[in-house]
């Protein structure tokens, strides 16, 4: 049974990169966390306007956009 936490701190408003050359992102806010303790964030695509849910552990993993 996965027990509920507190979402993670997030650097919302920051600009990051899907991996080293990806399209730009700005992180949102937490949506929900999934069962596997991982979270799911909002972010919106910086060319699209676009929004999307992207996992918490990717974004800890994505460069800041230059």
């Amino acid at each position: 049974m996965h027990v509920a936490t507190a979402p993670p701190p997030l650097p919302v408003g920051k600009i990051k990169t899907f991996g080293p050359v990806g399209p730009k992102y700005e992180v949102g806010n937490a949506i929900r966390q999934l069962d596997d303790g991982d979270w799911l964030i909002e972010v919106t695509m910086v060319e699209t306007g676009e929004k999307a849910e992207y996992r918490w552990t990717n974004l800890t993993d994505d460069p800041e956009a230059r």
